[in-house]
């Protein structure tokens, strides 16, 4: 992990300009069914997105789909930074998009379904209201998927 005192100015000045107010208190909802019964997808913010896709840029608010049906060795990640370590995702995508986790809980019954299509966003770059128009176009998709429920997964 890099510390703040490592980081050139620019970029530790970067960092803490992000110190922005709070996003106000989560939304729960109840749950209307058991979890064997959810139809899950996945949203990341690790900039990862297909081969064949435009890559990330660094202040980029849109997103990328990807099929639950995508193979890991076509996915890759657009994300860079001095401050993230991608190691992790090289070794195993499930550890920032854990897409064969769910499909085995799914396929073992403690998940209704997965999702047919998952997003992912590229994340740090931007204020989070930078996402709105982008993530309420997520939003209804999600709901043309019939998602019951999303695994955020912040990197």
């Amino acid at each position: 992990m890099v510390k703040l005192t490592d980081l050139p100015e620019y970029e530790r000045d970067h960092l803490l300009s992000k110190n922005g107010r709070p996003l106000g208190p989560a939304a729960w909802t109840d749950l209307k069914k058991p979890v064997s019964d959810l139809r899950v997808a996945l949203i990341t913010t690790a900039g990862i997105h297909t081969r064949d896709a435009d890559a990330f840029n660094f202040t980029d608010a849109s997103y990328r789909p990807i099929s639950k049906d995508q193979k890991a060795s076509d996915i890759v990640m657009s994300h860079s930074s001095v401050n993230f370590d991608k190691s992790g995702f090289v070794e195993d995508i499930n550890v920032v998009f854990p897409l064969d986790r769910i499909h085995e809980l799914a396929k073992n019954k403690k998940l209704g379904s997965v999702a047919d299509i998952h997003y992912s966003f590229m994340g740090a770059g931007l204020e989070p209201e930078a996402f709105e128009k982008t993530a309420l176009q997520v939003a209804g998709l999600l709901k043309q998927d019939q998602v019951d429920a999303v695994l955020l997964t912040p990197v």
